[in-house]
């Protein structure tokens, strides 16, 4: 029997200069090992109380709480700046008609504010819409008038304190104005409980006709003589009624704007950088490049 001879040939690859076994078996190690140091905090059995994983477990619950707490608080600031923002109009439109009207129609009067002496001549009680179509006193500066009291003064540019001092006849005093309206204040009404009609009536009215008493008389309108006048009351209240409302509305606009409007948002956080300084550098196109690698090719232009 012949034996028949086999010729083996033997291959050999060429090795890459770059790449061997050893290389790419540690590579491997190396892979597999980064895995699963990431995955040793969820997978490998119970973790310990006082490793880094639970610290790192505990800052993360506690950023997300505090990130919940600041999200609670802006929305429910920004609800309170909104109704703010809107009470203050409705306020300030409010304020308008009785305050902020009567207080430059006082100014605009030019009341002497030093009292002179006036004395009421003629108290009138009238009721009826027709019969009243003014009155000294009124309760409520929008209502209708169905009572009212009309009084009557002549007053002298004497100073009441004056007057006190060195009191005159009345037949022979040379009154500046006579039987001219008497009001409570500039508009000639108000509202209770600083304006009562039926007192007001009692106190210079009725019994009291013909005794002197401080008044105030328009220097812009000679003939329009009131009761009661502070230059420091009016001139307060205006500032009050025209700051506050406007002040309030101004600051919730301008918080909610810049929370949330984006052209408020870049023009208060706008770059300081020169033109050439605003491209990206390094490091951004490096660190974008990890975070989006679709981005990679068209950020190697740069």
């Amino acid at each position: 029997m012949k034996k028949s001879s086999t010729l083996t040939t033997t291959t050999s690859m060429p090795t890459s200069p770059t790449l061997s076994a050893q290389t790419l078996s540690a590579s491997k190690m190396s892979l597999s090992s980064s895995r699963s140091g990431r995955s040793s905090c969820q997978s490998h059995g119970p973790v310990r109380p006082g490793s880094g994983c639970v610290d790192a477990i505990k800052a993360k619950r506690e950023e997300i709480e505090i990130d919940t707490i600041l999200e609670k608080a802006k929305f429910y600031t920004s609800v309170c700046l909104g109704t703010t923002a809107i009470l203050s109009v409705f306020t300030f439109l409010f304020l308008i008609p009785f305050v902020v009207d009567p207080a430059i129609s006082t100014i605009i009067a030019d009341y002497d504010p030093v009292p002179v002496t006036c004395v009421v001549i003629d108290h009138i009680y009238a009721e009826g819409i027709k019969n009243c179509s003014w009155s000294s006193c009124r309760e409520g500066c929008t209502s209708s008038l169905t009572k009212c009291h009309q009084l009557f003064v002549n007053y002298t540019r004497i100073p009441f304190s004056e007057w006190e001092r060195n009191p005159r006849d009345l037949e022979r005093v040379n009154w500046d104005v006579s039987y001219t309206k008497f009001l409570i204040n500039s508009e000639g009404c108000g509202y209770p409980p600083t304006t009562n009609c039926s007192v007001f009536a009692r106190q210079y009215g009725f019994n009291h006709i013909g005794e002197p008493f401080p008044c105030y008389y328009s220097r812009a309108y000679p003939e329009v003589v009131i009761g009661r006048y502070s230059w420091e009351n009016n001139l307060y209240h205006l500032v009050l009624s025209l700051i506050i409302p406007n002040v309030l509305f101004a600051i919730s606009i301008g918080v909610l704007s810049y929370w949330y409007c984006p052209c408020c948002e870049k023009a208060c956080n706008k770059s300081s950088r020169v033109y050439a300084e605003k491209f990206p550098t390094k490091e951004e196109i490096v660190n974008c490049m990890k975070c989006n690698t679709e981005k990679s090719l068209t950020l190697n232009v740069f």
